[in-house]
């Protein structure tokens, strides 16, 4: 079977609920972040994921990714890979989109990238190394990391430019899996958070 990546957004935070940008602050998970943890781990523990017993789980070494593997039930078995942190927004770090289009009127991230930051190409080459190493065993993997890199991640996945991004939105706590379709890479499911709603 071809391996597949599931993608886990961390929980809540502060500043993930005002819609500032949270690169590389290491910002702590509200209640409703570790409570929405705990629902993500029940739903991947029980059928038809069960565990995901043999699959390789790394995180983010940022404490938002990494308590949400924690509390999710995966801690012990995940592997801290600086590859899976947040894009660094260099001066845009803490700022909402408003406050950034006020400065940069029609400024879009996937395509106009950050000042003082990391680079879209930058971005790129990190999101196609997890894709490099999701691919390079037979086995599914898990992840656990922040929007705009698993959302970088989706659109490396399927082959497409970095601005694919851009349509694809992630909540916190979310579920996704990307896999195969008739031998090409294809989301099997997209921002699932029906775990935070049962």
């Amino acid at each position: 079977m071809a391996p597949r990546i599931l993608l886990a957004r961390h929980g809540q935070t502060a500043w993930s609920l005002s819609g500032k940008h949270t690169g590389r602050t290491d910002v702590p998970l509200l209640e409703e972040g570790r409570h929405g943890a705990k629902l993500l781990g029940e739903r991947l523990h029980r059928a038809p994921l069960d565990g995901l017993e043999g699959v390789e789980v790394r995180t983010s070494p940022l404490s938002r990714a990494r308590e949400t593997c924690e509390l999710a039930g995966f801690g012990d078995r995940a592997t801290a890979w600086d590859t899976l942190m947040e894009w660094d927004y260099g001066a845009y770090e803490g700022m909402t989109p408003a406050e950034i289009q006020a400065v940069r009127p029609g400024w879009l991230i996937w395509r106009d990238g950050v000042p003082e930051g990391e680079t879209l190409a930058e971005v790129t080459a990190r999101a196609d190394e997890v894709v490099s190493w999701a691919r390079s065993a037979d086995r599914d993997v898990l992840v656990f990391a922040h929007g705009h890199i698993l959302r970088s991640i989706g659109a490396r996945w399927l082959g497409l430019p970095l601005d694919f991004a851009a349509r694809i939105r992630l909540n916190p706590t979310s579920l996704s899996v990307l896999g195969w379709a008739y031998g090409e890479p294809a989301i099997e499911s997209w921002n699932d958070v029906g775990h935070l709603t049962a």
